[in-house]
């Protein structure tokens, strides 16, 4: 996908259509997905967090953080930054509009008229760093006409966002006007940057969002193409209690996903600092702690299994294709699952603290299936190894070793760590097959991307 600038061409001269994750349909854009660009917030609402958070007040102090905005990613950031100004110039919003949405998005930390400029005149300064800092790519560069985003049914659903928290807004700030005049930002002006507007200033005053509310504020920011940042980072969401649910999963999770991270050439300096990244892996939508919980439940029910070190060892070599070798470490098997649990607890004490793990009994329904799975590739595992160049592993052993887990301790479990261990083999799949995995991941609640991403590519379709 390419992304379009500022004069609504691709930056390969292409016009392009964006789509978006479930539920946010496609949208044809004139400009291209930020996302594509930026990790983080940009334009004119990156300069406003920028001024809220150093408190700035001299004239240069102000004027370097326009610069250092503009000048993001070799200049890239200019385009927005210049684009968001001239939207609200361009507009036929009053002053005091413009100057409550400002003072809002700041948190009132930079307040144009305190420096002798209108926050129109304020505005043409910005775009004045934008073309300056453009026109030093390029010296012919000319500002194109702005081409705001006007879509009825994205700005409709902005204002109804806008109004269901205007209780929050209204009584956290010092701006009774502020929920008008966010909206007309976003119905006279520009939906994209009435959004970003919107969300900073639920941001600079701590305004709570609850969780329901704030999946929406996500669904919009994709439909708008942020980076999902734009949406999460530094909003004051009101997460339910972290929970083991599947909901909102969407590709691998717990051990499996642990595992993952072990192979190919994992590129973390320490196996502790795989684990860390793993425990972050809750993504936008999931409360915090909700990975740490899923691979503490993972690793407990190992653990409580009775299944014999040498099993568990085995079959965390095999799914990490011996990406990390505890056994040549002398670590045992239930010893690292040990660590692991322990770095879960820390982690949940700390972000959830409230958070007790529920003693959940395995997933008994799918045993047979599972099993019936496992058995019908042995055979085409048998003479196969695993990590033949350095202390080989015998496939038909950790297929054993994976049928002990799917019995004695979860087969669930022991279907995700099934799954990588059939990608590293590469063993064929019938389209028959993979239809059956479907039907399993489906009874797991697995996320519809958990197949896509380990053994779908092995499909061999007839």
């Amino acid at each position: 996908m390419k992304v379009q600038n500022h004069n609504g061409q691709g930056r390969g001269g292409f016009a392009i259509m964006t789509a978006f994750p479930p539920g946010g349909g496609t949208v044809i854009r004139e400009r291209g997905a930020y996302y594509e660009l930026y990790g983080s917030d940009f334009g004119l609402t990156a300069l406003t967090e920028r001024l809220a958070l150093t408190g700035s007040r001299t004239d240069l102090d102000i004027a370097l953080c326009a610069a250092e905005i503009a000048d993001c990613f070799e200049g890239e950031g200019a385009v927005e930054l210049g684009e968001d100004a001239r939207r609200l110039l361009a507009s036929d919003l009053p002053e005091h509009v413009l100057s409550t949405v400002w003072l809002s998005a700041t948190g009132h930390a930079f307040d144009p008229r305190g420096h002798g400029m209108s926050c129109r005149a304020w505005l043409e300064q910005v775009s004045d760093v934008s073309t300056a800092r453009l026109r030093q790519e390029k010296r012919s560069y000319v500002p194109s006409p702005v081409r705001p985003v006007r879509d009825a049914v994205l700005c409709r659903a902005v204002v109804v966002e806008l109004r269901a928290m205007a209780p929050g807004l209204t009584g956290a700030t010092a701006l009774p006007d502020l929920v008008d005049a966010l909206e007309q930002v976003v119905t006279g002006a520009d939906g994209d940057l009435g959004m970003r507007l919107f969300l900073r200033a639920l941001k600079a005053r701590a305004v709570p969002v609850p969780y329901e509310g704030y999946l929406r504020l996500q669904e919009l920011g994709w439909r708008f193409g942020f980076p999902a940042a734009v949406v999460h980072d530094g909003l004051t969401i009101l997460w339910p209690a972290v929970s083991t649910s599947r909901c909102r999963l969407h590709g691998d999770f717990g051990l499996s996903r642990l595992a993952g991270l072990f192979t190919a050439g994992w590129h973390h300096r320490t196996p502790g600092q795989a684990v860390e990244h793993a425990l972050v892996g809750d993504g936008y939508e999931r409360p915090p702690g909700s990975e740490a919980a899923v691979l503490l439940e993972d690793t407990r029910r190992l653990l409580d299994s009775g299944l014999p070190d040498d099993a568990i060892t085995l079959v965390w070599l095999a799914a990490t294709e011996r990406g990390y070798n505890i056994d040549l470490l002398g670590i045992a098997g239930r010893e690292w699952l040990r660590q692991i649990a322990d770095r879960c607890e820390e982690n949940l004490s700390a972000v959830a603290p409230v958070y007790a793990p529920a003693n959940t009994a395995p997933a008994g329904d799918g045993g047979a299936e599972v099993l019936r799975e496992i058995r019908e590739l042995a055979p085409l595992a048998a003479g196969t190894v695993i990590s033949p160049a350095f202390h080989p592993l015998e496939s038909s052993t950790v297929m054993e070793a994976l049928e002990q887990v799917v019995v004695r301790a979860d087969p669930d479990l022991g279907f995700r760590l099934f799954l990588p261990i059939v990608a590293i083999l590469r063993l064929p799949l019938t389209e028959e097959q993979y239809t059956r995995y479907e039907s399993l991941a489906s009874r797991f609640h697995y996320g519809e991307q958990h197949l896509l991403f380990t053994v779908h590519h092995l499909v061999r379709h007839t």
